[in-house]
């Protein structure tokens, strides 16, 4: 005769999964996984774990999850919860990576229309103009 029919099976926790957007892949450290929003069973480990989201475009997540046991007494059974609860992620969308710059090139200058037959800005007398000629003393 075996004793193992007197064991109690490993108490299991309930653990909710969600995500902003919805659609993520969620992983638990544990094993078990599924597509938020959802509910995964795993077995109440004596760490912590954690929770990992994943979906295309977007940047990956991981939450800690934390267990709290309540050991329970005569009128209550042993319990164990999960915190937080429901395990959330908010997604950051991917950055794009920024297009390839393209070289500098310097403008090749317009050529000039026929400038009409005018007097040299030197034929203005200096008196005329209401600005000092800043070249007045070097010429």
């Amino acid at each position: 005769m075996s004793w193992d029919v007197f064991k109690s099976t490993p108490p299991t926790v309930q653990v909710r999964l969600e995500s902003n957007p919805p659609g993520a892949d969620a992983t638990t450290s544990l094993g078990p996984g599924c597509k938020t929003p959802c509910s995964v069973s795993v077995p109440a480990p004596d760490v912590p774990f954690t929770v990992a989201f994943a979906l295309p475009k977007y940047q990956p997540a991981s939450v800690p999850v934390n267990l709290i046991r309540n050991p329970g007494d005569f009128t209550t059974p042993a319990s164990v919860t999960t915190d937080p609860n429901p395990v959330f992620a908010e997604l950051q969308p991917a950055t794009p990576p920024r297009p390839a710059r393209k070289p500098h090139r310097p403008r090749k200058p317009k050529r000039a229309a026929a400038a009409p037959a005018a007097a040299p800005a030197q034929a203005i007398p200096a008196a005329a103009s209401p600005f000092p000629d800043p070249n007045a003393g070097r010429r």
